[in-house]
C-alpha cells in the first residue's frame, strides 16, 4: 500500500509514545524482551497505525535510526521490501537484540526482498546470537512465503540448518528448529527431507543437536502437518 498520509518521524514516535502502556512495558521482560527503548506496545497495535501510515521506506529508515524499539517493530510494517538494501540489512541485523525484533522484520519484512536468499545463507554462519537466529527465522519466513522458490533451493539449506543445530543457545537453536518444520511444512518431498534431517539430528550424542531433532519432529509427525503436505503434492 502506497503512504496514504505524511507521517515523520517524530510524528509516528510521538504516537508510539502516546499510546504506550507502563503495565505492558513491564511484563515484556517475562518473554526475554528488552525494555529500556520500548515504550510499551503490542505488535497488533503497532501494525494497525502501520497500516494508517502505509509503506514509506525513508520513514522505515528514520524510525530504524531512532532506536525505540517500538519504532523499530513499526519500520517493519511500513518498509518497502523493494527499497531494502543488502547492505542496510546488514546493518539492522548488527543492531538487533530480541527475538522479537528478530522475527517481525523477517516475517512482514525481508523474506520479501530480493536479497532475502543470500542474508539467510550468511547470518546463519555468524556468531552474534540474534544475528544468527535472524538468518534461520528468515528460512523458516522464505519456507512459508515464498511460492516460486524449488524443493531444490529449501533442500540446500538443510546442511546449514543441521551445522546450526548444535548451537546451544536457546534463540538459535528454536529458530533452526523453525527453519527446519516450515521447511517441512512446504510438500511431501520436502517434508520427507526435513523429518530425515530431524531423526538424524534427535539421535544426535551432542545436546542442543537432539532438542532441535526432538522438537522438528513433534511438528512435522503431526497429522495436521502430514494432512498439509499431502494436499500440497
Amino acid at each position: 500500500m502506497a503512504n496514504t498520509t505524511t507521517t515523520d518521524a517524530p510524528t509516528a514516535i510521538a504516537w508510539l509514545k502516546a499510546h504506550g502502556s507502563k503495565a505492558f512495558r513491564a511484563g515484556l521482560a517475562r518473554y526475554g524482551l528488552p525494555v529500556e527503548k520500548a515504550f510499551g506496545l503490542p505488535v497488533g497495535a503497532i501494525q494497525k497505525y502501520g497500516k494508517t501510515i502505509g509503506t514509506d521506506h525513508d520513514l522505515a529508515r528514520a524510525l530504524w535510526n531512532s532506536g525505540w524499539t517500538d519504532a523499530r517493530m513499526l519500520a517493519s510494517f511500513v518498509g518497502d521490501p523493494a527499497k531494502v538494501t543488502a547492505a542496510e540489512m546488514d546493518a539492522w541485523c548488527r543492531d538487533f537484540d530480541s527475538w522479537g525484533i528478530v522475527d517481525t522484520v523477517c516475517f512482514k519484512l525481508w523474506d520479501q526482498s530480493p536479497h532475502a536468499w543470500k542474508k539467510a545463507k550468511q547470518w546463519a554462519t555468524h556468531q552474534p546470537e540474534f544475528e544468527k537466529r535472524a538468518g534461520f527465522v528468515l528460512m523458516a519466513c522464505l519456507a512459508a512465503h515464498d511460492r516460486d522458490a524449488t524443493d531444490g533451493e529449501f533442500l540446500a539449506l538443510l546442511p546449514l540448518i543441521e551445522k546450526g543445530a548444535s548451537d546451544e543457545r536457546n534463540f538459535v537453536k528454536k529458530g533452526v528448529s523453525w527453519a527446519l518444520r516450515h521447511i517441512g511444512h512446504r510438500n511431501a518431498k520436502l517434508h520427507a527431507a526435513a523429518i530425515k534431517t530431524a531423526t538424524r539430528l534427535s539421535k544426535s550424542s551432542d545436546a542442543a543437536e537432539r532438542w532441535v531433532g526432538k522438537d522438528a519432529l513433534r511438528d512435522l509427525q503431526r497429522p495436521a502437518v502430514i494432512k498439509k503436505v499431502k494436499r500440497r503434492t
